[in-house]
This record gives C-alpha cells, sequence and structure tokens, in this order.
C-alpha cells in the first residue's frame, strides 16, 4: 500500500474526491430507491386494506361461521295427552339452548304441512294416553326431521334423544319407543344437500367473473373508448357483453342438473321451470354484478381478485351451502341476508328436493329480483358516467 506525503499526499486527495462523492451519492439513489417503495406501499390504501383487513375477514368469518353446532333449531310438537310426562318433556327441549319449540300441532296430518311451509325444522310426536302407557312399554315417541341436511338432521334427532333421556330418568322403568322418520332425504345422501350450493356457488363465480374481466379487458386494450364514442347506447354495449355468458350460464345449468339426476341421483321433485326461472333470476344477479365489479376496477388482475376471492368465501361460508345460517351469530346471520346465493340456494332445496312449486319460494324469487334490478341500475349509472 501506497503512502503519499506533501503535495502528492493532496493531489491524490483531491483526485479521488469525485469517485468518493458518486459512491455516496449512489447510495443515496438507492437508500431513496427503497424509502419510496415503502412508502408507496403505505400510500396504497388499497393494498394496506387486502394486507390488513383481509387477515381479519377471514379469522372472523372461519372463527364464527364455521360451526357444526346447532343453534335455534325450530320444534314443533304434536301431543295429544299433553299429560306431566309430554309437558316435562316438551318444556326440557324449549329449555335446551339448541332448540326452541315454536308451535302445537293439533293432528297428524299438520306435519308436512310445516315442513311444506318451512315452520319447523324436526317434529316431536307423542303417541296418545303417553304417560299411561310408559310404564307399559307402549309409549312412543317419532322424530320427523327435515333431512335435506342429512348431517343436521342426525344431529338434530341424536340431540332431542338425549333430552328425553335425560327428562325421564325419575325412576320409570320403561322407556318409550323413538322412531326417527327422515323426511325429503330418506337415504341419508350428502348429495341432496351439497348439490344446490354448488350450482349456486358456480353460475355466482361464473357469471360475475368472466362478465367483469370481459369489460375490463376493453379498458386494457384500448377498445373500450371506441365503444364509448360510438352511437351505440350503454344498456347494449352491457347487453353485448352479458348475453354470451347467459347463453354459456344456461348451458352449465343444464350440465349440472343432468349430472345431478343421472349421475348423482339426486331428483327434481319439484317444476323444472320454477327452477329454471330461479337460476335465471341469479344469473341476472351475478351477470349484473360482474358488471358493476368491472366499473369499479382498472384491470384485469384486480377483476379477478374482487369477483373470484371476494365472492367465493362470502357463498361458500354463509350462504348455507355448508354450514347452517341459523347456527351463526346473528351479526353474521344479517349479513347472509346480502348474498344472492343465500337466497338462491334456499329455494333450490325447496323446489328440488322438497318438491315445492312457485308459491313457497315467492319471498326468495321477490329478493332476487330486486338484487338484479338494483345492481343493473348500479352499472348502467356508472357506465353513463364513464361515458360522460
Amino acid at each position: 500500500m501506497q503512502k503519499f506525503t506533501g503535495k502528492r499526499a493532496q493531489t491524490e486527495l483531491v483526485r479521488c474526491l469525485p469517485s468518493v462523492s458518486k459512491l455516496f451519492n449512489k447510495d443515496e439513489t438507492v437508500l431513496g430507491f427503497y424509502q419510496d417503495r415503502i412508502f408507496h406501499i403505505f400510500r396504497d390504501r388499497r393494498t394496506m386494506l387486502i394486507l390488513l383487513g383481509m387477515p381479519v375477514l377471514q379469522i372472523i368469518l372461519f372463527g364464527f361461521a364455521i360451526t357444526t353446532e346447532l343453534n335455534h333449531s325450530r320444534v314443533a310438537v304434536l301431543d295429544p295427552s299433553k299429560d306431566a310426562v309430554t309437558t316435562r318433556i316438551t318444556e326440557r327441549i324449549d329449555e335446551n339452548r339448541y332448540f326452541s319449540v315454536v308451535k302445537e300441532l293439533s293432528s297428524a296430518s299438520d306435519i308436512e304441512t310445516v315442513f311444506r311451509h318451512d315452520e319447523a325444522d324436526i317434529v316431536v310426536a307423542f303417541t296418545p294416553d303417553f304417560d299411561a302407557n310408559l310404564s307399559t312399554g307402549e309409549a312412543g315417541i317419532q322424530l320427523v326431521v327435515d333431512a335435506t341436511d342429512p348431517n343436521t338432521g342426525n344431529m338434530m334427532a341424536g340431540y332431542v334423544q338425549g333430552i328425553v333421556g335425560q327428562a325421564l330418568q325419575s325412576g320409570t322403568q320403561s322407556s318409550p319407543i323413538v322412531q326417527t322418520h327422515l323426511l325429503f332425504n330418506p337415504q341419508m345422501k350428502s348429495a341432496y344437500n351439497f348439490v344446490p350450493g354448488v350450482m349456486g356457488l358456480i353460475l355466482m363465480l361464473i357469471c360475475a367473473m368472466m362478465t367483469s374481466i370481459s369489460i375490463v379487458r376493453e379498458k386494457e386494450t384500448g377498445t373500450m373508448e371506441v365503444l364509448l364514442v360510438s352511437p351505440i347506447r350503454p344498456i347494449f354495449i352491457i347487453l353485448a357483453k352479458a348475453v354470451p355468458y347467459l347463453v354459456l350460464s344456461c348451458v352449465n345449468l343444464a350440465t349440472i342438473l343432468l349430472l345431478s339426476v343421472y349421475v348423482l341421483h339426486v331428483p327434481v321433485e319439484g317444476s323444472l321451470w320454477t327452477l329454471s326461472f330461479l337460476s335465471l333470476l341469479l344469473i341476472a344477479v351475478a351477470l349484473s354484478l360482474g358488471l358493476l365489479i368491472s366499473c369499479v376496477v382498472q384491470n384485469q388482475v384486480a377483476a379477478m381478485i374482487v369477483s373470484g376471492m371476494g365472492l367465493m368465501m362470502p357463498v361458500m361460508l354463509l350462504s348455507g351451502m355448508i354450514f347452517p345460517i341459523e347456527s351463526m351469530p346473528a351479526v353474521l346471520q344479517w349479513i347472509s341476508n346480502i348474498i344472492p346465493a343465500r337466497w338462491y340456494i334456499q329455494a333450490v332445496k325447496k323446489v328440488m328436493i322438497e318438491g315445492l312449486g312457485m308459491a313457497a319460494v315467492w319471498h326468495e324469487a321477490l329478493i332476487l329480483s330486486g338484487m338484479a334490478a338494483l345492481l343493473i341500475g348500479l352499472s348502467l349509472k356508472k357506465f353513463k358516467e364513464r361515458l360522460e
């Protein structure tokens, strides 16, 4: 290593100063670049919302919505004798946190009616002169369960049998004969429960995702400006984008129904026309939702995240597709009311599994129609704003 003294040292120092200065400037540039990237993340509110808000939303939904417990299942009671023992059993059922006695039936013919009108989840029917026949072993209890969801139906029947056993632990010599009758799904096939849910999930995701991506793609390629300056009215532009996916969704619906009936052996007990009408309503809701998403986001990636991830989790967890809505907290039950698939799945189970007609699903059809009209109106408004 050379050592310089005197004028030679001063000369070398002056010569090296520019290089040292560039080195420090380079470090400052790199440091400034990283600082700018860090602050850019914090300035992007959407990114921060996804990074910090999504984990909170997921832990709340998964923590409260995913539950296999029963909660306030509706019980109807047929008690011809109304003696002390049947009254005690009924009170024990009503006091249990899993059940609520909501109706007393006057005859056996009312049992099917309460299920047809969706007024009860389980019916507890006592035989006449229950108390008098209990000591002789002739007393019986029949549990009629809505087995559209086989897991929930089994749990309700098991819980009621346990309550009956606890209520009769008072020195009785004989126990009543408890029979369980599974309504709508005597084979206990799980397909009866998940097929309507899968139908709602597929129609929601396919329609919303594809429609939102198709319009955003026009924005990214620059062809949207050509459409905006053309004399074509916004409603016709929207219809031109929605009709192809409407046709594809109808093909998907037909495929799902054929596979459900001939492969999974899930019958369509009700009217096929009613089922098709409900499906078209959900398709209209999903298409209009996709159009609204396309008016808000600016690129295909954002459209995929909002319409795919943003819809899949609420539909799977809050629509009753997998977990019963009655078992969720009141807040999540209220939020589930704005999930279109919740009303569609509820209506499809009534038509497809229970064999009910339009008179039993008019409430769900009216809600889906209102959602479709609202979303179409919002989509047109947003589209006109961009046109101006």
